[in-house]
């Protein structure tokens, strides 16, 4: 369990000091509002994924009352239908409000609460902190799962009016894929079952193995490369060879990782996702050459611009942004040994669900690193 206020474990040699890990600490805490909320930054808009991420970064760092207040700003404003927005509005400190910017919901958005809220109880043993959250975790689970389609893979989103988008993201499915098993973790720890769960789950995992052709193309995106591996969908020998059949393509030595081809722009938030995947692998030694290619992204405020492109030698965009920083504090947390944050990304210990064999009966899958 982390300690309030601690970053000794954030420190990695070439990446954080304890000076930096605290200082990065300390921005993400300045743009968390009164109400919980963690926008990009100040003056900007916030969504459900990255606030979630910045909450979990808080966490890892030992700032569990600064993450209580994110999960609880999310328990408030959910939605009736178990969603959230893909965005809302930034609003003044005192002003607890939900304005939505995209009333659109997008599934791994919603569904991305149960990695959070399992992250946080796992840094605090906190079992009424899991009791009280459990409803908008079903709920939002429930949202998600009525998107899924036919060949297990989760569709996009449901448009502001309703109306469901059956085309599937991989890197969305792959994202809800790893929610699903902490969403699993959540409901047996409360001797809660859920065998719909676990049949979706094994279906999801099943379609991102097996069937690509049943997510849209956005091979282009890094995230499309490495999320698979990252969502604990695909393991192994066949993770690792993923990750090395696109290694050149995507990764620019010394920068950090392409966010899109054939862009020259290196992405701070791409790059600390790999190193998680690399390390959930046991590529820790890659990992970390990832994250030391991209001290160059760090501001002096401690915070990290979002991308570079290396072209122009330009940073760009000129935002810095609290999913950027809270990407970076996992990655380092993970490879430092922290327990909560390598158990949601290493997942070995997270049920897996049930994938269909070829005969319709279904298997129980063991994770593998």
């Amino acid at each position: 369990m982390s300690t309030p206020g601690r970053t000794e474990h954030l420190v990695l040699d070439g990446v954080l000091t304890a000076e930096q890990a605290a200082g990065t600490v300390a921005g993400i805490l300045a743009a968390q509002r009164a109400d919980g909320a963690i926008p990009w930054f100040r003056g900007h808009h916030l969504d459900p994924w990255d606030h979630t991420e910045a909450a979990m970064a808080l966490d890892a760092a030992g700032e569990h009352q600064a993450a209580e207040r994110a999960y609880e700003w999310l328990a408030r404003h959910q939605n009736e239908d178990g969603s959230w927005y893909a965005a809302y509005a930034d609003r003044p400190d005192g002003v607890d409000t939900a304005e939505p910017q995209d009333a659109s919901r997008e599934s791994n958005f919603v569904a991305y609460i149960a990695v959070g809220v399992w992250h946080h109880y796992l840094a605090t043993g906190d079992d009424p902190f899991l009791d009280r959250m459990w409803p908008a975790v079903y709920s939002a689970v429930e949202f998600v799962l009525a998107l899924q389609q036919p060949g297990g893979e989760i569709g996009w989103k449901r448009e502001a009016d309703g109306t469901p988008v059956g085309d599937a993201l991989l890197t969305g499915s792959s994202s809800i894929h790893q929610a699903l098993r902490c969403a699993l973790a959540i409901a047996d720890h409360r001797g809660d079952p859920q065998p719909d769960w676990e049949l979706a789950a094994g279906a999801l995992g099943h379609a991102i193995r097996r069937h690509p052709e049943r997510f849209l193309d956005k091979s282009r995106y890094s995230m499309d490369w490495y999320y698979p591996v990252l969502g604990g969908a695909v393991t192994g020998a066949q993770a690792r060879a993923r990750i090395d059949e696109r290694w050149d393509e995507f990764v620019v030595p010394g920068l950090g990782v392409r966010c899109v081809l054939p862009n020259p722009w290196v992405t701070g938030g791409e790059s600390c996702e790999l190193a998680l995947a690399l390390w959930a692998i046991g590529e820790s030694d890659r990992a970390l050459e990832i994250l030391r290619s991209i001290g160059h992204l760090r501001a002096e405020n401690g915070m990290y611009w979002t991308g570079y492109v290396f072209q122009d030698k330009e940073v760009w965009p000129v935002e810095q942004t609290t999913w950027t920083a809270g990407s970076l504090l996992l990655a380092v947390a993970a490879l430092g040994g922290d327990e909560a944050t390598g158990e949601v990304f290493g997942g070995l210990s997270l049920p897996a669900g049930l994938e269909p064999d070829c005969c319709g009966r279904e298997q129980d899958q063991s994770p593998a690193r």
